[in-house]
């Protein structure tokens, strides 16, 4: 019986690591790369990384954007990245805010958004990495086994 091997992923969160933090950005206008992150996501995915985007989205539970006017934004974003030569295997994003949509498995701190990324994908939790901006992304990498989760700020920082 062949051993099936898992690939290794980079997760990432958007708002604040991908792009500058804005208040609930969903038009491509008001998207601004961070400066580094292609380069940075370039040498993850020569590395052999899958690359996932996870993003809490609760700006639609409130009413402030619609699934449409995020899809048009995500499909903006990833031709960026193709323009670019960067792949971006999936988008999982969590629409949900709890004191308006209930709980839910899937809005970081909680993992359900990279446990979905592991299980479609074949991928390898302990060999993976998550990079975010904010202590709930970290809490999410760690309570869904990731190997290492790393601030962006630190890696930006130190030149990666």
């Amino acid at each position: 019986m062949k051993k099936s091997i898992k690939d290794s992923a980079l997760f990432l969160d958007r708002d604040g690591t991908i792009n500058v933090e804005k208040s609930y950005t969903f038009k491509k206008e008001d998207f601004d790369f961070i400066p580094g992150i292609f380069k940075l996501i370039t040498s993850y995915q020569e590395e052999g990384f899958k690359i996932f985007i996870i993003t809490n989205q609760s700006g639609i539970a409130r009413g402030f954007y619609s699934e449409k006017d995020y899809m048009e934004l995500t499909t903006w974003m990833l031709n960026e990245f193709k323009s670019r030569n960067i792949k971006i295997t999936k988008v999982y994003h969590c629409p949900h805010h709890p004191e308006i949509t209930g709980d839910c498995i899937c809005r970081k701190p909680k993992p359900g958004m990279i446990l979905q990324a592991i299980n479609e994908f074949n991928i390898d939790p302990a060999s993976s990495i998550l990079i975010g901006d904010k202590k709930r992304d970290i809490l999410a990498g760690e309570n869904a086994g990731i190997g290492k989760n790393l601030y962006i700020h630190d890696l930006l920082k130190s030149g990666l």
